[in-house]
């Protein structure tokens, strides 16, 4: 059980100023009377005052009586006692009852304090009688209401601290939990940018390069035997790193794929297959079906990047000798088909992706479908070629359509 007294804010410590000023003015206030009114036993009454000042002035000076319960009760009963003594001399020390009953309350624990509060009542009605020489209930009123009063005042604050505490609580764990969600945002995010390069580089730098390394390697096997067809080939790996550059330098500035650039989605498609087939030597056809109807650019890039990538993966795995890409229109959905004659691969058997074999293309595929809502579905055997079928929606998700973006 924690025994240290509410810790010090700077409302109570001015609080805690005035209570002091109002100790020591109403034990001036004794001594004033005293020697002017030429009381008996003016010299104790001063005495008793000035101890009573000085026992009291010893309490805020100890910081064990600011931490300790236990602390606090023996130097409330010092001054209680001084001022016991004092009220025993002099009946204008039961003004003095008034500040003691906040120091009991605040330094005690609640029933401590309304026990003591009780007590010091008690104490100042009996003394005012005493001095009286007889007893009136009028003299119980002013330090029963002062006593009253006193719980009162401290127990409304202390609720109200209480209530400051727990919205101060409060505050501190709703900025923590921003903060902890902006940094999850944060992560989310920086995540969430990293697939989306991870997925541009592997769809367009990646895979031009190794087209330009296989081009190279062609134009290697036809020296020097014909080398017209080895500067073909070495023109077509010049003019593939010409087209990485510019996806490069697009890539960078985060625009629209420049096969994109003031044209359509047919024609880039069109264009890729026309590509292929005139570097590779893969007869490669383009097909469109539907009606064409516009689309997002995010849904463009995402098509035009799964063609890519299926066209290089059948260009350097399949050993095909046809392949057809086709875009379907299909009222609310658009659809890319690219199908080959290759010797086809187990779908559930392919390897994990590594840095150095790679392997990334289908799930860089899977994730561009599945970010704008869509479907992709892959068939194939070996022996028997494969078909690749993606699907999407003609609006993509809101909460996704920003993050779909080049």
């Amino acid at each position: 059980m924690n025994t240290a007294a509410p810790a010090l804010t700077p409302t109570t410590r001015a609080l805690a100023w005035c209570l002091h000023l109002l100790v020591i003015g109403l034990l001036a206030l004794a001594v004033g009377r005293a020697t002017t009114d030429d009381r008996p036993h003016a010299g104790l009454i001063v005495a008793a005052s000035v101890a009573c000042g000085l026992v009291y002035a010893v309490g805020p000076m100890l910081p064990r009586v600011r931490r300790s319960r236990r602390a606090a009760g023996l130097w409330l009963a010092a001054v209680g006692v001084c001022w016991l003594v004092l009220l025993a001399l002099s009946p204008d020390a039961v003004w003095v009852a008034f500040p003691l009953y906040f120091l009991q309350l605040h330094l005690l624990p609640r029933r401590a304090g309304l026990a003591a509060v009780a007590a010091t009542a008690a104490a100042a009605i009996t003394g005012f009688a005493a001095h009286q020489h007889s007893f009136t209930p009028a003299m119980a009123i002013g330090p029963a209401l002062g006593a009253a009063v006193a719980v009162a005042v401290v127990w409304g604050y202390q609720a109200l601290y209480r209530e400051s505490e727990h919205r101060r609580r409060l505050i501190e764990e709703l900025t923590a939990t921003r903060a902890d969600l902006a940094t999850a945002q944060h992560t989310a995010g920086v995540l969430a940018e990293r697939d989306r390069l991870a997925r541009e580089i592997h769809d367009t730098l990646a895979q031009g390069l190794s087209s330009i390394q296989l081009l190279l390697r062609a134009a290697e096997r036809a020296l020097p035997q014909a080398p017209e067809n080895a500067a073909r080939y070495v023109d077509q790996a010049r003019q593939a790193a010409v087209d990485n550059l510019a996806e490069a330098r697009r890539f960078v500035a985060a625009l629209t794929p420049p096969t994109l650039e003031g044209t359509t989605l047919a024609d880039a498609l069109e264009r890729l297959c026309t590509t292929t087939s005139a570097r590779h030597r893969l007869p490669t056809r383009f097909h469109l079906t539907g009606d064409p109807a516009p689309l997002a650019i995010a849904h463009e890039v995402a098509l035009l990047r799964i063609a890519q990538s299926a066209l290089a993966n059948t260009v350097h795995h399949a050993e095909a000798t046809t392949a057809e890409v086709t875009l379907s229109y299909l009222g609310d959905r658009v659809a890319l088909d690219v199908v080959d004659d290759g010797h086809g691969f187990d779908p559930d058997q392919l390897p994990a992706p590594d840095p150095e074999a790679g392997g990334f293309g289908l799930a860089a595929m899977r994730a561009r479908v599945h970010t704008l809502g869509g479907t992709l579905i892959i068939e194939s055997a070996p022996g028997h070629g494969t078909a690749l079928a993606a699907q999407l929606p003609l609006t993509p998700p809101a909460q996704t359509q920003r993050e779909a973006r080049p």
